[in-house]
């Protein structure tokens, strides 16, 4: 018989049971949703915007008004054809130097007039001929129209026609006499044309010599240089053909052409500085003349432009100007306003915001728009009369994705 006792009935407590063993590496999913995040915030986070920039600095400045020019001889001398006739070959070439005194520059013969073709002189007789008839139909048309006036004055002493028909008839004799004074100019004409083509008698040999005439000299008309030979080879010329350009290469003075609008605020005695001329340092002129009227040029472009002529003298000396000579290309840069110190800016830092003229100012890494007063200008910088002070940083160019906060970043070129 099985006796119970306290101690078996005492509940025995459960075995703990054993906890699975623990994975190695488990914490790598969690680290990489945290890096997946941490790059998205990163590629999202605004970066700087990567900007040039520039500095608010003093110095000198000066406005100028820039523009292609070219060099002029002043005193230029165009040697003509005095006569019609056979040009003998000129011996000089151009860069020669000349001297006023007595240099025979070019012989021309005179072409004999016995010379001239048949045809001319066929043509010449058929005109007097023309002039001739012409001038006895009028004269017929003269004696009659006296004749009538004779009678018609008769005819109004027995007053048997009225005065008007008289003077009708009157008119008409005026009118012929006129008629017959033109004619007979005219048949003088063809005559007097005639005389120039007169041929030797028929009984000349053909090899007959013509009268000589004596050959015309040209001589120089001032002391100088050849700048071109326009007529070098021997041919026929007529009077006022030119032959020769001749002046002294030395003596240049500076023609820009200039907008209408900048030439009516060039003063004379305006500095000037010619570059690009061929030399290494600019050569020095100075404004003389603003001529009076404006011309009309087409541009490159294919606009009207009104344009205006400034003249100026060179004063570089010719020993540093090299072989600067008549008609040479120069850039002209002349000097329409210079100090030696103010406050400027990069011209490209500025912009238009509505009327006002405005830049953005850079103060610890963020873009600040400050309004400012420009003032003068030369093309590359600007002065400023208000708004910023020397030392300023200002964003070059900004363009559209630099606005008022903007995180900035200086890059280095």
């Amino acid at each position: 018989m099985n006796t119970e006792t306290e101690t078996d009935r005492v509940p025995q407590a459960p075995k703990p049971r054993k906890a699975p063993p623990r994975r190695k590496g488990g914490w790598l999913p969690a680290a990489g949703l945290l890096l997946l995040a941490a790059a998205m915030v990163a590629g999202l986070w605004p970066r700087p915007q990567r900007v040039e920039l520039a500095e608010v600095v003093m110095g000198p400045l000066r406005s100028t008004i820039t523009e292609e020019g070219r060099t002029r001889v002043r005193q230029k001398f165009v040697v003509s054809a005095p006569v019609t006739g056979q040009l003998r070959r000129i011996p000089f070439k151009a860069g020669a130097a000349v001297s006023a005194t007595n240099l025979l520059l070019a012989v021309i013969d005179p072409v004999n007039p016995t010379l001239l073709d048949p045809r001319s002189r066929t043509l010449a007789q058929a005109r007097r001929d023309t002039a001739a008839a012409n001038v006895e139909k009028a004269r017929d048309a003269h004696r009659f129209a006296a004749r009538e006036r004779e009678r018609f004055e008769k005819l109004h002493e027995e007053k048997t026609i009225a005065l008007q028909e008289l003077e009708n008839v009157q008119a008409r004799e005026v009118a012929a006499s006129r008629e017959l004074a033109t004619r007979e100019s005219q048949l003088h004409e063809a005559e007097a044309e005639l005389a120039e083509f007169k041929s030797p008698a028929p009984d000349a040999l053909p090899s007959s010599p013509a009268p000589a005439l004596s050959p015309v000299e040209v001589h120089a008309p001032a002391t100088g240089r050849i700048l071109k030979v326009l007529e070098e080879s021997t041919r026929t010329v007529t009077a006022g053909t030119p032959l020769l350009e001749i002046g002294d290469p030395s003596d240049l003075e500076i023609v820009v052409e200039v907008l209408s609008r900048d030439g009516a605020m060039i003063q004379p005695g305006t500095p000037m500085e010619l570059e690009h001329w061929g030399g290494t340092e600019p050569l020095q002129a100075i404004t003389r003349l603003v001529e009076p009227a404006a011309f009309t040029k087409v541009s490159a472009l294919g606009v009207e432009e009104q344009r205006v002529n400034v003249v100026a003298d060179l004063i570089t000396p010719p020993a540093r100007r090299g072989n600067l000579g008549d008609q040479f290309r120069v850039e002209a840069r002349i000097i329409t306003w210079q100090t030696e110190k103010t406050l400027k800016v990069p011209s490209g830092a500025l912009f238009h915001k509505g009327s006002e003229w405005s830049t953005f100012l850079v103060v610890n890494g963020r873009a600040h728009l400050r309004n400012v007063k420009p003032g003068k200008r030369s093309g590359t910088e600007t002065e400023i009369l208000e708004g910023l002070t020397a030392g300023d940083h200002l964003i070059l160019y900004p363009g559209d994705r630099v606005t008022e906060g903007s995180r900035v970043e200086a890059v280095q070129f």
